[in-house]
Formats: C-alpha cells, structure tokens, sequence
C-alpha cells in the first residue's frame, strides 16, 4: 500500500486536483445512493389501499418534495461548514460536539455497513437471473469487494467508476421506461385526478405510504459526506444534491407510472417484485431476466456510492479524535484506507451472520433522529448566529425546514408506534455512542489537549462556534 498521509491538513474546497470530485461526480453519488431496490419494490402494497394512479404518483411526488425541503436545509449547512462527513459536522457544529458523535457513531459502525450489506444481498438474488446457479452470497461478497478494491485505489479511480456505473444504470432505466410505454400494452388506469382521488390522498394509507416512500428517497444528502473533497463545495454541494434529487424524483414517478400503465393492477396488489412482473408484462418471458441485469448494474453503483461516502465518516472523526486517528490517515491516492478497510469488514460479517437485516430494523430510528436535529439545526443556528457567512441559504426558508421536520417526526413516530423494540434498540446504539464519546473525552482530558469532534483545527472548521 502506498505511503500514508493524515487526511486533516487538508482545506476542504482546495485539495489536489486527484482528490477533487466535481459536481456532476457528486451528482452521480446522490442519485446511485438513492436509486436502491425500494422503488422497483414498494408499489405493490401501495395499490393495495391506494387503487389510482393519480394518487398514486401524488404519493412518489411529495416524497420528492419532502426530500428536496430537505437537502435545501442541508445545501445550507454544508456551504457553512464546508466538512466531510455529513451529520457528523452538522450536529457538532449546531448543537455539540456529542451530539454529532453520536450521529457519527451511527453512521461510521453500522449506518453505511448495513445498507451496503442489503444492496449486495439484492445484488445476489437478482443475479441469479443474470447467473443462474451462482451462490446469491458469493455474489454478493465479491461486489462489495470489487467495489472496495476500486475505492481503495483512490478518488480519481472512484470517480470514474460511479460516474460510469451511475450513467449505465439511469440509461438502463430510461430504456426500460420508453420500452414500457412503446410497446407495453396499455391498462386501463388514469393519471389524471377524479374526485375520489381526494380521499385517496387524505387517508392513512397515504400517509403511511409516504413513510416507505420517503424510504426509497433516503441518499439525498449522499454529497454532504464528501464535502471536503468537493471542487467548490459552497456552489458545487448545493447543485448536486439538487440536481441528484430531483433526477431521482423523475424517475421513480416515471417507473411507477410505467409499471401501472403495462401491469393489471390486480397483478401488482401485494406483491414485492413488482418490477420483474412489470418486466414480463412488457418484454414477456425474458422480462424477469432483463429487469434483473437491470437492478443487478444499479446495485453496483449504489453499492459503490455507499462504500464511498460511508468511511468519510470514520475518517473525520480520526480527524478530532486520537483514539480514531488511524482512520483518518489517507493513501497517496487520497483513500481513507483503514476507514474503508473497517466499513468492508464490518458489511462482510453481516453478510456471513445475516444480520444486516436485524440491523436496519433498529438503526431507522436513530437515522431519522439525526436528520431531524439536523434540518432543526438550520433553525436553530439562524435565531442564534445570524451573522455567521451563509453562502448558500434555505430555498423557502422557514416552510422547507418545517415541513421536513414535521414529515420526518410522523416518521418518527410511525417507527414508535409499530417497531417500539426495534425503536428502543436504535435508542440504545445512540445511547452507547455517548457513553463512548465521554470515554475518549475523559482519556483526551488524562492526556494532552485536543480538539473537540467538529472542532478541528483545520481552515476547514475556522466560521463555527469555539
């Protein structure tokens, strides 16, 4: 491996030209982190409550709508501390160092580790139409490892292969779109409002559609954990995750309008693999093959989005704490090394154990509290530093903010309400998180001086609260 270097004396905005990601590199981040399996699988619960498809791409608009209400409070956050890491930064920086600790906790052990584990998981099943007889597990371990290799070998190798991995899967997915209305045979369903479209959008299940929705949307803030090794993150980061946002909100309402208007809605109602019978309804018998290769070519993109931006976390809590600093040392390729080696491991054991899905159950919760505090955050810094640099400020500020927050704690809520076990553990890992936190902090106090998580010494760091 290749000389190492820390990663902290770097000024975010300004590294070399190898460790720079542009804006439409970090577009393809969002949009191959965004872009998972949910979308080809949700539809058939949502038609079972919600015959219309009216109302039904109403649902797949405002999930977008939130999602965007949401990177505009973002996009704000990152322009003002220009960081890598995503909520890691933003919490330690808007509310306390702790705080943000426990997001990164979060998201450095298991929040990319589990998700990643589910992609190559759906990668290996899928596969299997595109390999029949292959091992769905081996499968699934050599993506993640393949991906690994290529992120290893540094950002500029990185990029190039999500950007192409990223364009090959939207191309892939525009292809299937236009192929589902030239030549799917048309069923008789109406994208245009009735009056019974009304209930449909002010029921329950609506609202409870819109929490699995708002599922498939989670990656819109993909970019913010790249920051630091963005070409001009105060223009670039606001772009791409608008940009990555609103590509994936045409998308997901064009499939959905697709696989109603090629599939009998009595066919989808309650199903999971809707996209494989939308396949067979429009290509026939080899349909279920070629939507597999499809998902199969998206996974890996998303596999490799979330191998990207998951040790970033890592990385920049070794960047504050002593006991983490190994992971915050780079390659000469400017790869967290370490930081991507433990994220590898960690996908690996829960793909041998099975546990990513355990995982996930418990980790929503504390995902959707940490977003939560986040766009807060945006508030709460705006009433009590008004003066701090702002070079990009929250499109529909206070409206945008307040609408994420109050989806989000319906979310919240939900995740109480139906999984309170599984709620309580999410609690529980944001618990031990702190309790880890005053461990370091306390050996930090025994020994010398150091920085506070989100409180670098770098230029990075220098427009915060000290």
């Amino acid at each position: 491996m290749a000389a190492m270097e820390t990663g902290s004396a770097a000024w975010p905005g300004r590294l070399p030209d190898r460790s720079t990601v542009s804006v439409v590199v970090a577009t393809a981040i969002v949009v191959a982190d965004m872009v998972g399996v949910g979308v080809f699988t949700s539809l058939g619960f949502q038609v079972k409550d919600i015959p219309s498809g009216f109302a039904i791409l109403s649902l797949w608009t405002v999930g977008g709508i939130v999602a965007l209400c949401g990177v505009f409070s973002y996009s704000e956050l990152g322009a003002m501390f220009p960081r890598s890491s995503g909520e890691y930064n933003f919490l330690s920086r808007a509310f306390h160092p702790a705080f943000g600790f426990l997001a990164g906790w979060v998201s450095a052990t298991v929040g990319f580790a589990a998700p990643v584990a589910l992609a190559a998981m759906a990668f290996g099943e899928y596969g299997k139409s595109v390999f029949p007889g292959a091992p769905p597990l081996a499968l699934a371990v050599g993506a993640v490892w393949l991906v690994s290799i290529v992120q290893l070998s540094g950002v500029r190798h990185s990029s190039t292969f999500q950007l192409i991995s990223t364009i090959l899967k939207v191309v892939l997915i525009v292809a299937f779109l236009i192929a589902g209305f030239v030549i799917g045979t048309p069923q008789p369903v109406s994208f245009a409002p009735h009056a019974a479209d009304l209930g449909h959008v002010t029921s329950a299940p609506f609202a409870i559609g819109l929490v699995f929705v708002m599922y498939s949307f989670s990656g819109w803030n993909a970019a913010t954990y790249i920051i630091g090794e963005m070409h001009t993150p105060q223009r670039s980061l606001p772009r791409a995750l608008l940009s990555g946002t609103l590509i994936v909100l045409v998308l997901y309402v064009a499939l959905n309008a697709v696989f109603l208007h090629t599939t009998p809605i009595d066919k989808l109602a309650g199903q999971l693999d809707v996209a494989r019978i939308a396949g067979s309804a429009i290509f026939g018998e080899i349909g279920g093959r070629i939507v597999g290769a499809m998902i199969c070519i998206g996974l890996v993109s998303s596999i490799s989005a979330m191998m990207w931006i998951g040790p970033r976390v890592m990385m920049t809590m070794g960047e504050d704490i002593p006991a983490l600093r190994v992971f915050s040392r780079k390659s000469g390729q400017g790869a967290p090394a370490y930081a991507i080696l433990f994220q590898l491991a960690v996908a690996s054991l829960m793909l041998f154990t099975r546990s990513f899905e355990a995982v996930l159950d418990f980790i929503q919760f504390a995902l959707l509290f940490c977003s939560f505090f986040t766009v807060l955050g945006v508030i709460k810094l705006r009433i009590t530093q008004p003066d701090l640099p702002r070079p990009y400020r929250a499109w529909g500020y206070p409206v945008t903010p307040v609408v994420f927050l109050l989806v989000t704690l319906f979310m919240m809520y939900y995740l109480v309400v139906e999984r309170p076990l599984q709620s309580f553990l999410g609690v529980l890992i944001m618990v031990s998180g702190l309790l880890i936190y005053a461990m370091f902090r306390k050996r930090d106090a025994a020994g010398s001086a150091t920085p506070s998580p989100g409180h670098s010494k770098s230029p990075g760091n220098s427009s915060g609260r000290e």
